[in-house]
């Protein structure tokens, strides 16, 4: 899951349309709002010199191009390494890059489309539904163990653990492993930090031999006793069209477990600091199903866990406004911007539950749509809806903080108190 960058030196761009921010500023990644209003307030797409690409930041903008074709995770399909100027892979990242060699987020067609048709079933709304009731015992469970302490951090007592648990156990692996789940994504994810250290590479890369030496064991469990899972469900294929390897069903599960609690623990700890910090009435914001879907998608809007998704230019091709580009280049869509957007929303820097177009970028679109969406929305209802019914009187016991990790937006901590 590590970001895409950019190869080509970007040169000659007007200095007009140049802006620096370094996203390891940390007054830049606890606000980067402020940033993304003046990027607003510019021509349509702008050139970030800190990361030497293009990026979008209008909703209009980052929609269409999600969904533009020229444009995609993966480039060696339409250019070799040579011909672009990419760098062979790093021999000290090897195992990493093995787990995202058939990542559902990075493949492109038809690859993708075999993967995709394969997992999806187990995610449209109608079976993820069915563990509503599920989700709300695991809320009421995690509850119990922290109401009396009367002070807590919600995200490692809450909101991490509970996605942790829903999507282990969807997959098939033990409730046990999920903190040790948690303990792998966390290092893996770093990969998606600027400027990521050669330290930070090779500990992502300890924790992926470690997740995938987890899961050909399982897998091995699987095959000898097939339970009712995801993972029994992929392996169950063989033999048939949608045969998958290996190498795949690996990708695939640690794709699933990564991004499958990490949207949903940003959200989560957002949406609640959100919700606190607007003096609204928890009451009226989960009143109904209907409010309580509404109130889960300005959080969505409001804070979105993941600020930018990289793309890759398929062909030579000259945008709207000026924009060269060449095979191989890469541009940023940024989904927070896009989510605060004047010209798309009435208000949009005020956090408010109550609006009638409340839609959101926050789980991309196209092909690449957040396979997850229908169960990370579920998760957030159910969860915020037993929090607040449960804990009425939550307030903030400290300023929150956001972790340095850019592209994934979300707090190190969130100290309650009730």
């Amino acid at each position: 899951m590590a970001a895409i960058v950019q190869v080509r030196p970007i040169t000659d761009i007007p200095p007009d349309r140049c802006t620096s921010a370094n996203p390891r500023n940390a007054q830049f990644y606890q606000n980067p709002y402020p940033f993304y209003a003046e990027r607003h307030a510019d021509r349509d797409g702008f050139f970030w010199t800190d990361y030497g690409h293009w990026c979008f930041a209008g909703f209009d903008q980052v929609n269409r191009l999600f969904r533009d074709k020229r444009f995609g995770r993966e480039i060696l399909h339409r250019a070799s390494r040579q011909e672009i100027g990419l760098p062979e892979p790093k021999a000290h990242t090897r195992d990493f890059d093995k787990a995202e060699l058939h990542s559902l987020l990075n493949l492109e067609p038809p690859d993708h489309t075999r993967l995709r048709t394969l997992v999806n079933r187990a995610f449209v709304s109608r079976q993820v539904e069915r563990l509503r009731p599920r989700i709300a015992e695991l809320a009421h469970e995690l509850i119990d163990g922290f109401e009396t302490h009367r002070e807590v951090d919600l995200i490692s007592a809450f909101a991490a653990p509970l996605p942790a648990i829903v999507i282990a156990e969807l997959i098939g692996v033990p409730r046990d492993m999920a903190p040790q789940l948690l303990e792998w994504s966390n290092r893996m994810v770093r990969m998606y930090m600027f400027g990521v250290s050669e330290e930070t590479e090779r500990d992502a890369n300890a924790a992926a031999i470690a997740f995938i030496g987890y899961l050909k064991s399982l897998m091995a469990d699987r095959r000898r006793a097939p339970q009712e899972d995801l993972l029994s469900h992929m392996l169950a294929n063989a033999g048939t069209e949608q045969t998958l390897s290996d190498d795949e069903i690996v990708s695939t599960a640690i794709l699933l477990l990564n991004a499958g609690h990490e949207a949903t623990v940003h959200t989560t700890g957002n949406g609640v600091k959100a919700i606190l910090e607007s003096g609204l009435s928890p009451a009226r914001l989960f009143a109904d199903q209907a409010q309580t879907a509404a109130t889960v998608e300005e959080c969505l809007r409001f804070d979105a866990p993941l600020h930018m998704f990289t793309r890759y230019a398929l062909e030579n091709m000259e945008l709207d406004h000026g924009i060269v580009l060449q095979k191989g280049d890469v541009i940023g869509l940024l989904l927070g911007a896009a989510n605060r957007d004047p010209k798309r929303f009435t208000a949009p820097d005020a956090f408010d539950p109550f609006r009638e177009n409340n839609q959101n970028v926050s789980f991309g679109a196209g092909i690449h749509f957040c396979i997850g969406a229908p169960l990370a929305r579920i998760e957030l209802q159910e969860a915020m809806r037993v929090l607040f019914e449960r804990l009425p009187a939550l307030s903030l016991s400290e300023a929150p903080e956001y972790a340095d990790v850019f592209h994934f937006h979300g707090l190190k901590r969130l100290m309650v108190a009730w």
